[in-house]
């Protein structure tokens, strides 16, 4: 079944490029559709069971890292959420999460193990990253010497901008705040790290985002280290040097590259065979991960 978007009458809905988000008695309940979007441009077509790869993979990692931080899950369980949704449990099967709503975090808490992406572009210009001088002469995709914590901004609209921790202070306005952030994200990567590497999968960066309950404490939210969040590798053919095969959306990312299109909506209409094989990648990190 693909669910490219929920429209149910149960609440005040909240839409973003991939979650549909309502309302409901002061918790909220979260559907991750079957959107998928690339450079910040939600695509015209879905990638079937995308959402349900996004759901399993976060639940995988929610439970493993409550050691560390809680959560804002409730419950996954369409039979446990309200009385209202139960006529879409249906639809709401296996992709959607009911948690506690908290005052989500104005900044996104990025972890790097490798240097890629925009991080690579940033190296090769200044020899930094957000700040953090990087030994010379590092190769593209090469392991860092030890992860490093890259905040961005969280743009409504348009791209996230890279910051500073000392940037990232300035925006929460609470240094303690930011050093527990920088020192739970990094405990995250590293723990996750290792897990990954067992199932044969390198996690070379990932985002995360964080939120404040009603007493203040710090929870973690929307997604965690999926292949939505996160650049997974595949460890049996990592050659650091240049671009890596991957289990995430960089096939995508390279196949709208390549027909030079300009990141500005509308986004192109995608071929048949770049959504399959952007699913295969999808359900191969989740085989790999959960089994």
């Amino acid at each position: 079944m693909v669910v490219y978007e929920t429209n149910f009458p149960i609440g005040k809905r909240y839409q973003g490029k991939v979650r549909d988000i309502y309302l409901l008695d002061g918790h909220l309940l979260i559907v991750a559709t079957d959107r998928v979007s690339a450079f910040d441009v939600v695509m015209p077509n879905p990638i079937p069971d995308k959402g349900y790869v996004l759901t399993q993979i976060s639940l995988f990692w929610f439970k493993e890292k409550e050691d560390i931080v809680p959560n804002h899950l409730i419950t996954a369980e369409p039979t446990e959420f309200p009385s209202i949704c139960q006529k879409y449990a249906h639809l709401l099967e296996g992709r959607s999460m009911l948690v506690k709503r908290t005052q989500p975090l104005p900044v996104e808490c990025i972890v790097r193990g490798y240097i890629t992406g925009s991080g690579w572009k940033e190296y090769q210009k200044t020899g930094k990253v957000c700040g953090i001088t990087l030994p010379p002469g590092l190769k593209e995709a090469e392991k860092l010497p030890e992860p490093i914590f890259t905040p961005s901004t969280k743009a409504k609209q348009g791209h996230d901008v890279n910051i500073t921790f000392e940037e990232m202070v300035y925006i929460l306005k609470d240094r303690k705040l930011a050093e527990q952030l920088r020192e739970i994200s990094l405990a995250i990567y590293k723990q996750a790290e290792k897990i990954a590497l067992k199932s044969g999968i390198i996690i070379a960066d990932t985002k995360m985002e964080f939120g404040l309950d009603e007493k203040g404490q710090l929870i973690l939210i929307d997604e965690l280290l999926t292949p939505d969040s996160s650049r997974f590798w595949p460890l049996d053919q990592y050659k650091p040097g240049g671009p890596q095969v991957s289990f995430d959306k960089q096939y995508l990312r390279d196949y709208l590259e390549s027909i030079g299109w300009d990141k500005k909506p509308p986004a192109p209409e995608l071929p048949l065979e770049v959504i399959n094989k952007t699913r295969e990648k999808y359900f191969e990190a989740l085989n790999r991960l959960v089994g």
